[in-house]
């Protein structure tokens, strides 16, 4: 899936960012650098994708099985 993050400027001057394509906490690490320079973050609202694990392939483990 691919992750695309939106980023929209309200027209009270408010930054909104959506990311989607991106599950657990791997939205927060896109959207960290971003977050630093505009300033404070007031809100944040998880979707549904936040509490969806990430599935990284170095990370994956495969434990008993047949051989």
């Amino acid at each position: 899936m691919r992750t695309e993050i939106d980023i929209e400027i309200t027209p009270e001057g408010e930054v909104v960012l959506k990311v989607r394509g991106a599950g657990g906490d791997k939205c927060l690490e896109l959207t960290r650098a971003l977050e630093q320079e505009l300033g404070i973050v007031v809100d944040r609202e998880m979707t549904s994708e936040y509490y969806q694990q990430s599935v990284d392939a170095d990370r994956v483990v495969k434990v008993g099985g047949e051989e």
